[in-house]
């Protein structure tokens, strides 16, 4: 792994693996029950229980059940923050205790924390303003503004584990869970760090996030009378993306670091690349020039060759757009090969966490090649002539999982890709 631009310096540099997983999704908060869920194809889209949105045009999202921040921290510390950074801390932790970490370092300069979050803490920002408009600046919250920056959930990470060394937010849209822990793995990598928390968290499931994407007729709109069958990425009925909320975490150890203690190791950061399309606001350049540019530079960093990747867990959102464009782009860095390699989207099941997603989809990226199997693509009935590839219809596969490309394309044009692999 190099510096994510394509120039590797292996020998010189310490590798990076992946310790310890933690997450909270809308298919639940234990990395086994979350796993068999997707293998099964259950989908975690309902009707919307958050607000009422019965006047919206879409109803529906993949919203966390059931979430008790008292599980993780008190009451009074929960009040101050938003729900993402709540659900960052809940991710942190379950990370930490897969890893058999407690936060006792020997050397806390170095040990990091790169997380990140695409939206933050907006409904606080909301509630602050209403209560200052309706009760008053006495009865208005003293916290709700700093709860709303986007820092916030690396803040509360680093705090309760003590980690001095690297920080920083990463907020890149639909990338940022994906860059984080690219970002994150160059750390260890570039010598700053022996251990980071990574990760990304997002939880705005609010009237303006839905109405806003509504508006950009960026959701789907047939299914909400069936909330289970409205992600359908690579489909002909796809209509776009589901709203969605959770985090996920994962501890990276440089390789040295993690053998000394013993940790198990679930897969290595192999490589990592980013790029921006510089095309549109919200929409993916149709030619798919910048993920083309950034799998490649990310295979390249990594030294590993098109026909070692088992397997590509895609960006996949179901948007008529992006499935198209990733298709495209995946033929294109691939070539004939394109037709060999499993493809599938965990987005079918979860929906779209945002800044989350690439994050989650590291994860599941990590189990594949830990358990030696493909979730599947699930509502994937009616083909899309123009979309060809191998997309694990509906059902879960057996197969050896040595190299997976993981994607995550972005608002703005942000592009990230990971590369993991089987300890050798």
């Amino acid at each position: 792994m190099g510096d994510g631009s394509g120039v590797s310096n292996h020998s010189q540099n310490p590798r990076v693996v992946i310790t310890g997983l933690g997450l909270i999704t809308c298919l639940g908060s234990e990395v086994d029950t979350f796993w068999d869920s997707l293998l099964n194809g259950r989908s975690g889209i309902r009707g919307i229980t958050q607000f009422d949105a019965s006047e919206l045009p879409c109803r529906i999202a993949g919203e966390v059940p059931d979430f008790d921040s008292e599980r993780y921290l008190p009451l009074r510390e929960a009040r101050r923050m938003s729900r993402s950074s709540q659900f960052a801390l809940a991710a942190a932790h379950h990370a930490m205790t897969d890893a058999g970490l407690d936060g006792d370092w020997q050397e806390p300069e170095r040990v990091g924390v790169y997380y990140g979050t695409a939206i933050g803490g907006w409904e606080r920002a909301y509630e602050g303003l209403e209560s200052l408009r309706l009760k008053g600046l006495a009865r208005t919250n003293p916290f709700f503004l700093p709860s709303v920056l986007p820092n916030m959930a690396a803040f509360h990470v680093t705090q309760k584990y003590h980690a001095l060394g690297p920080n920083s937010t990463i907020t890149t849209a639909c990338a940022t869970g994906t860059q984080a822990i690219g970002e994150a793995a160059q750390a260890i990598h570039n010598g700053w760090a022996d251990v980071m928390l990574s990760g990304g968290t997002e939880a705005i499931i609010q009237p303006f996030t839905i109405a806003g994407f509504s508006i950009m007729r960026a959701l789907p709109t047939s299914f909400n009378d069936a909330p289970a069958q409205a992600s359908r990425p690579f489909e002909s009925r796809r209509e776009g993306f589901v709203f969605s909320e959770g985090a996920a975490c994962v501890i990276l150890e440089s390789l040295e670091h993690a053998r000394a203690r013993g940790a198990q190791i679930y897969a290595e950061i192999a490589g990592f690349s980013s790029s921006s399309d510089a095309y549109h606001i919200a929409a993916p350049d149709p030619s798919g020039a910048g993920a083309i540019r950034t799998m490649k530079r990310a295979l390249e960093d990594a030294q590993i060759a098109k026909d070692q990747v088992s397997y590509i867990n895609a960006h996949g959102t179901s948007t008529p757009a992006n499935d198209a464009m990733e298709t495209l782009a995946i033929k294109s860095v691939f070539g004939e090969r394109a037709y060999e390699i499993p493809i599938s989207s965990t987005k079918s099941m979860l929906g779209h966490a945002m800044g989350a997603s690439g994050a989650i989809e590291a994860i599941v990226s990590s189990l594949s090649i830990r358990h030696g199997v493909i979730h599947p693509t699930i509502n994937y009935q009616v083909p899309d002539p123009e979309l060809d590839l191998d997309y694990v219809p509906n059902e879960a596969r057996d197969t050896r999982v040595d190299v997976v490309l993981s994607n995550s394309f972005g608002l703005g044009g942000q592009n990230a890709c990971l590369v993991l692999r089987q300890m050798e």
